[in-house]
């Protein structure tokens, strides 16, 4: 299951931090590396950074944007040690562990952590399903990238672990839609809901981020989003025949 999970870091400034980061990520089990606008990569010096974990560097997914980082990913979760506005169901670093390996039994994940210096940003974490925090002195909070990493990885393995040495059987988990199925969804509902004139164009206001977080917070799993699209569909069945 550990293979399902990916590590997603947003336009990296230091290369050291990326080797130091992969090097965390191979102490716990986790291959899976996505770097979305990395500055000053590949580099000599996240090489040797790596130490043994040069494979995870020379095996990377470099893209352009978040979207395509976790398009494919049913649970996307985005750390953070700020309260946003757009307000997701937040866990700690354990409850993130746990929530993470009963999840990549079945799909891939992402746990996704932004630039060194300001964090993500709120339109990225709009994109995540869950936000993650790490408890820390209140005094100063501040970790570096790949201490982050390294807490985060370490609560996975630990979590993979005890599921490993559990005796009874697998417990048949619930199919979610992947990130992609659901912008389409939000495409959709979108869609229908100005062929309503529920909401008017030019004076959007916060209806779709509300209807958003209200999904992301939801989770529907994939036949329930599948009833959701054919409920547009009819509504806009029907609004076609008058």
């Amino acid at each position: 299951m550990l293979s399902n999970i990916r590590v997603v870091l947003i336009n990296t400034f230091h290369p050291g931090n990326v080797g130091a980061i992969a090097r965390a990520m191979k102490n716990m089990g986790l291959s899976s590396l996505y770097l979305v606008d990395p500055n000053d990569y590949p580099s000599d010096e996240a090489t040797s950074r790596a130490a043994g974990a040069v494979d995870l560097l020379e095996n990377a997914i470099i893209v352009n944007t978040l979207e395509e980082a976790i398009g494919d990913c049913s649970l996307v979760i985005g750390t953070s040690a700020r309260h946003r506005t757009f307000q997701l169901p937040i866990m700690n670093a354990r409850q993130c562990g746990e929530s993470t390996v009963l999840e990549a039994k079945n799909h891939d994940v992402a746990i996704v952590f932004g630039r060194e210096k300001t964090g993500l940003l709120n339109e990225e974490i709009a994109q995540c399903h869950r936000q993650v925090y790490i408890d820390a002195n209140d005094e100063y909070p501040v970790l570096n990238i790949s201490q982050a990493v390294q807490i985060v990885a370490y609560e996975i393995w630990m979590a993979h672990a005890q599921e490993e040495n559990k005796l009874h059987g697998d417990i048949e988990l619930p199919e979610y839609p992947l990130k992609n199925e659901m912008d389409l969804f939000h495409d959709h509902l979108e869609e229908t809901l100005y062929d309503i004139n529920f909401i008017i164009k030019n004076h959007p206001g916060k209806v779709l981020d509300k209807l958003q977080r209200f999904f992301h917070r939801s989770r529907p799993e994939k036949g329930e989003l599948g009833i959701l699209r054919g409920i547009l569909a009819a509504v806009q069945r029907e609004i076609s025949k008058k």
